[in-house]
């Protein structure tokens, strides 16, 4: 029974593992894709605060090409002008959570239903306390990170937008280099049609180079 109950958490331990690997998004996206239009070629085309910094924007391009090319498009041959222009943005904050701004947090300890430090209460049964219980310890700062992405397709010889669409995820780990382009990915999933439900959640797995 030891080992199968070790075998079991260990199996537990890795479906975390690979859970925590996958990026759920919100996704908002609207289309105006013509009906029977296929996807062709593209450029990225930069604002001139991006412009401004050309070495970020191309991070950004960086992490938003294999969804664009996910979707179908090529990049347009140097000295052709493309078929639509592809405008990107992104935003990551970060803020600090502080336990001692919780009501519920006393001093140097607080209360929760599990843990591993203090004298629970409770019914005493073989040498277990069964309840929820008081823990001890010293409590630190959590950082919780917001990010957004978002992408505008438009037709190059119109300036009309086809395609527009934003997804944004949270957590506690930054991972920008991995998280940002399985956001780009979720962006452009539903591409070309967009989505009758908005906000709706998309979960990407990040490319294995990026893990």
């Amino acid at each position: 029974m030891t080992r199968t109950i070790a075998a079991a958490l260990a199996a537990a331990a890795l479906a975390g593992c690979a859970s925590l690997n996958n990026v759920e998004s919100d996704v908002t996206s609207f289309s105006r894709w013509p009906t029977g239009r296929s996807p062709s070629t593209y450029a990225f085309e930069r604002l001139p605060s991006q412009q401004a910094d050309p070495q970020q924007a191309q991070v950004l391009e960086d992490s938003a090409r294999r969804a664009v090319e996910g979707a179908g498009f090529a990049p347009a041959p140097e000295g052709s002008p493309p078929d639509v222009t592809v405008q990107l943005g992104a935003r990551v904050t970060a803020y600090e959570i502080s336990p001692w701004d919780d009501p519920f947090w006393y001093g140097r300890s607080w209360y929760g239903p599990y843990g591993y430090w203090g004298r629970p209460w409770g019914p005493y049964y073989r040498g277990s306390y069964w309840g929820p219980y008081w823990r001890y310890g010293y409590p630190y700062p959590t950082t919780t990170i917001e990010r957004e992405v978002a992408v505008l397709i438009r037709d190059k010889k119109s300036g009309e937008p086809l395609y527009e669409a934003r997804a944004m995820s949270g957590g506690n780990w930054a991972g920008a280099a991995t998280v940002l382009p399985a956001m780009f990915v979720a962006a452009l999933r539903d591409f070309p049609a967009g989505s009758p439900t908005n906000p709706h959640r998309v979960v990407v797995e990040p490319p294995a180079a990026a893990n």
